[in-house]
């Protein structure tokens, strides 16, 4: 399993458990945008996307850019990895007893 120190995986999950959140990241998944730009398909003020991305930057799952007066957000991929290879090492769990239920289920249809 890979724990690196440089990611908090209680705040990358913390933050990947809000579905605002979730919609931003994959928003900026597609190219690097303003805050601005990234405020646009919610219904609520910059104040509060700006919290969101606060969360998120936390959580280094964004990294933000400062040019002029405005601030460019991409994503940082390497910290979405190291959770997904969280999931991944307990992934062999799920797989075997998925695949126990499927022999289950396939003998009782005998």
């Amino acid at each position: 399993m890979v724990n690196s120190p440089a990611y908090n995986l209680d705040l990358i999950f913390h933050a990947l458990a809000d579905p605002t959140r979730r919609s931003i990241l994959r928003n900026i998944s597609k190219r690097e945008r303003t805050v601005t730009e990234i405020a646009l398909p919610f219904r609520m003020s910059l104040a509060a996307v700006s919290k969101h991305l606060k969360v998120l930057e936390r959580a280094r799952l964004i990294h933000r850019q400062k040019d002029g007066s405005f601030y460019h957000i991409r994503l940082n991929a390497e910290a979405m990895m190291n959770a997904e290879k969280w999931m991944a090492y307990y992934q062999q769990f799920w797989e075997t007893r998925l695949d126990s239920l499927k022999g289950i289920l396939e003998e009782k249809q005998k």
